[in-house]
């Protein structure tokens, strides 16, 4: 191999280096071709897209766009990472839940890659008297256990330590957290009734005896299942930690010993770039908050896949869903990761789907190596610049909080709910157009495939916050379609008119394809309309030949019996058609509509 002299040669040498400005007036260029006349800072905002929380994704980043010094992984501000090593030594704590009594599952989950259990015992979950028999077999100062115990939390954590007694675990050796989390249990059920004092005694013991133990668990999960943005979820978590911490130190233990007790749960979506931020972000405002309360600023980090982004229908789909944000709250530094299973929204997950969650993260760890590097989004212009506007976000609705007398007082007054419900209603619009969307539901449905039965699964907590799903309109839809199924033996059928040569219709005739049956309406495309059994058509083609053959064919339709004639295009002045669709129409507005004048119920 021949290895060439280093001559100082650069193969760029020859060109000049190119500035922001010329790249602006490309863009401006290229966006004037599509009739919109802008230039400079406009050329780039017209190709910026609005997140959540007031941010917005550019197009370019570049040095230039600066975010404070992350510093180095473990260490203040602990944008990096909350430990120095990262999870280089051996991957993330793989955690799996269980909320069924099922010792079978708990061990095969154990034996194939798991390293903690997360259980969920009381309401939601199973008896704290199954306690013992679920972790039958399990060596307990090998597998650290997390509890989720709500209102039952004193019982459970008494009945746990009973066991590592029992079974002859080290005191030192126990590993996990009791799960303790008033302020989480009161925004799932509305129940402001829970005694903080027998939490603070949990607290004590584990800071006195149990050094591998937590206490608390400060979760942002039903924040982020009611529809709150990562901003949102970033605040109301912020405010629970504050909340813990007087608390405990009000009953007596320093502020370090609180500050030790607490482990932050986040959610992790399918926008692999914003979990990635908003876990770095969590940690910069955790220190930030250590800092003035004179505590150690590192951050433990649980980060479970978003229940919000798991559909019923096509559920498959999930795995791939799970997998990016899998990956997301490994790059963010996550120290444990729970891939809820793809039938999580069906009800207890299989045998297979449980083993599909597990490696999801062992194929991450094991064969992307994912874990090898330390922070490997930092340094991203894009990942800095957004895990700081996330940060400021995310304080800032930490301070509307405290100012309304911090989280409790906050949920109390219903402040937390509106906010909630107003950043849902906006995102459920954009679910409703599809500018957000989930694909097997409101995009590239599947009206023939057989919905997967599960289990039921114990109900959980309720009477607080709501619980939302993306798919949850389109699935509303999808079950009066199925209602319907059942009572005739056909779906509501419609009829599409693909006007012209396949080059001047397909692009329409998929779509509206696809917009009908994201609401369970069987589109018909052969034939003619009066052999369809359809009541409505649409037509589909070009706008050259709606000018010359809308009209005609529109009456026509309706000579054969068609109720109702959309035209798949941008709203025109075209004669007896009496609606459109097109890419932004609120599509639930239309198929509920056309369902209710189908008689489909």
């Amino acid at each position: 191999m021949t290895v060439l002299p280093d001559d100082g040669l650069s193969l760029a040498a020859e060109f000049p280096d190119a500035t922001h400005e010329q790249w602006q007036r490309l863009v401006a260029g290229v966006l004037r071709k599509s009739g919109k006349e802008v230039s400079d800072d406009a050329a780039e905002d017209a190709l910026s897209t609005t997140l959540e929380d007031g941010l917005r994704a550019r197009p370019l980043y570049s040095a230039l766009d600066s975010a404070p010094d992350p510093g180095l992984p473990g260490f203040a501000p602990f944008t990096r990472g909350g430990r120095a090593e990262g999870n280089t030594l051996g991957g993330w704590d793989v955690r799996q839940r269980h909320t069924a009594a099922d010792n079978g599952a708990v061990l095969a989950d154990l034996e194939n890659g798991v390293a903690s259990l997360w259980l969920a015992v009381g309401a939601g979950g199973f008896p704290v008297s199954s306690l013992g028999p679920v972790l039958d077999g399990v060596y307990l100062d090998l597998a650290p256990v997390v509890l989720e115990a709500g209102r039952e939390v004193e019982p459970a954590a008494r009945e746990l330590l009973r066991l590592y007694e029992q079974r002859g675990v080290a005191r030192d050796a126990a590993r996990g957290n009791l799960g303790a989390d008033p302020l989480g249990h009161e925004a799932r059920t509305g129940d402001d009734g829970f005694d903080f004092a027998p939490v603070a005694a949990l607290a004590r013991l584990c800071a006195e005896e149990y050094p591998g133990l937590r206490a608390l668990t400060v979760d942002a999960l039903p924040y982020h299942e009611a529809g709150g943005s990562a901003a949102q979820e970033l605040g109301a978590s912020l405010a629970t930690g504050v909340a813990y911490l007087r608390e405990l130190t009000g009953a007596g233990l320093s502020v370090e010993q609180a500050a030790a007790q607490l482990e932050f749960r986040y959610a992790a979506t399918a926008d692999q770039f914003l979990t990635i931020a908003k876990l770095r972000a969590a940690r910069r405002l955790w220190a930030r908050v250590a800092e003035v309360c004179g505590a150690p600023g590192g951050q433990v980090q649980h980060a479970v896949t978003s229940p919000v982004m798991m559909s019923r229908r096509d559920p498959w789909v999930n795995m791939l869903r799970a997998t990016v944000a899998t990956l997301a709250a490994g790059v963010g530094g996550a120290e444990s990761v729970t891939v809820l299973p793809f039938d999580h929204a069906l009800g207890l997950p299989d045998a297979f789907a449980r083993r599909i969650a597990r490696n999801t993260s062992t194929i991450l760890v094991e064969e992307s190596h994912l874990a090898r590097v330390i922070d490997p989004a930092g340094g991203s212009w894009y990942v800095e610049r957004l895990t700081d506007e996330l940060a400021h976000a995310g304080w800032e609705f930490f301070q509307r909080i405290e100012r309304e007398g911090g989280q409790a007082a906050a949920l109390r007054s219903g402040r937390v709910g509106e906010e909630l419900a107003a950043t849902w209603a906006a995102r459920s619009a954009k679910l409703a157009k599809r500018r957000e969307p989930v694909t097997g539901v409101s995009e590239f449905p599947h009206l023939a495939e057989r919905l997967v039965a599960r289990e039921p699964a114990p109900e959980p907590p309720s009477g607080g916050l709501p619980r939302v799903r993306r798919d949850e309109a389109y699935e509303n839809l999808r079950a009066r379609s199925d209602a319907h199924l059942a009572a005739t033996g056909t779906r509501p059928r419609i009829f599409l008119a693909a006007l012209g040569p396949a080059a001047a219709h397909t692009a329409r005739l998929t779509f509206a394809s696809n917009l009908f049956q994201a609401g369970g309406i069987e589109p018909v495309t052969e034939g003619t309309f009066e052999d369809s059994g359809a009541t409505e058509a649409c037509l589909c083609s070009s706008d050259a030949l709606y000018e010359e053959q809308a009209a005609e064919v529109t009456a026509s339709l309706k000579s054969a019996g068609a109720a109702q004639v959309f035209l798949a295009g941008r709203p025109g002045q075209y004669s007896g058609v009496d609606a459109y669709v097109f890419a932004g129409c609120d599509a639930v507005a239309v198929l509920s509509a056309t369902l209710d004048r189908m008689g489909v119920s």
